[in-house]
């Protein structure tokens, strides 16, 4: 595997075969490495990155790097791919190319209390290059990433651009709050105005509010979902 050429702010390490980039992440963050690092895994059929962020706010602000590292890789696909490919977000972090599935993010960090200034936050995403279906289509709502045109989509070249077009929405977000963000995801989000469920709940997506929290109608209820709430546990 090639290495990855990152941004002179971020540091770069490479993992192979079932290493999973985004536990190593984890693991990395809780001995305390430095921000910034970027943890990735390339296979034949498969890619995979996280990014290691040591918040200066709240866990409930700092969660807005979940939608903002979404961004970095939709800018970035944009950027690489043919411009007939689509690039959609979920809130709960799936990946949508041409209306189809096609990865994920994740995120972790060091403490789930929302009003907690966390140690570190990592925020991750996988995606399938190859579908390990038989035959490609048999499944619609799922897709590779090479089934959708991208074939000429170089993974370390994804890489080394989701790293950069996430520093410069970083520096924004920092530079100029959260509108820029917020205006850019919402052009991208995948859902909104639809039904949806949500871990025991169902109803219209409305839309988030300020740190990204998903708002949820269910009949003349309006409830609210931090984006805490998707956070795993290491």
């Amino acid at each position: 595997m090639t290495e990855a050429l990152l941004p002179p702010m971020m540091s770069g390490l490479a993992v192979s075969g079932a290493i999973d980039p985004f536990v190593t992440a984890c693991a990395k963050a809780s001995l305390g490495c430095d921000a910034g690092l970027v943890v990735y895994n390339v296979s034949l059929d498969r890619i995979g990155s996280a990014l290691v962020f040591a918040p200066e706010v709240p866990l409930g602000k700092a969660m807005a790097m979940l939608p903002l590292c979404g961004v970095g890789l939709q800018n970035s696909l944009g950027a690489l791919a043919p411009p007939e490919v689509t690039v959609h977000l979920g809130w709960s972090g799936e990946v949508r190319v041409n209306g189809a599935r096609c990865g994920r993010f994740r995120a972790a960090a060091s403490t789930d209390d929302e009003g907690a200034q966390p140690d570190w936050l990592v925020v991750g995403f996988e995606m399938p290059l190859l579908s390990p279906k038989q035959r490609p289509g048999d499944d619609i709502e799922e897709t590779a990433l090479y089934e959708e045109g991208c074939v000429d989509v170089d993974p370390v070249n994804l890489i080394e651009s989701w790293a950069r077009h996430t520093l410069n929405w970083i520096a924004r977000w920092e530079d100029e709050g959260p509108r820029p963000l917020h205006a850019e995801w919402r052009g991208i989000a995948h859902g909104l105005g639809d039904a949806v469920r949500f871990g025991g709940a169902s109803g219209t997506f409305l839309g988030v509010d300020e740190d990204f929290g998903m708002l949820l109608r269910d009949g003349n209820d309006t409830r609210l979902f931090p984006l805490t709430a998707l956070l795993e546990v290491q």
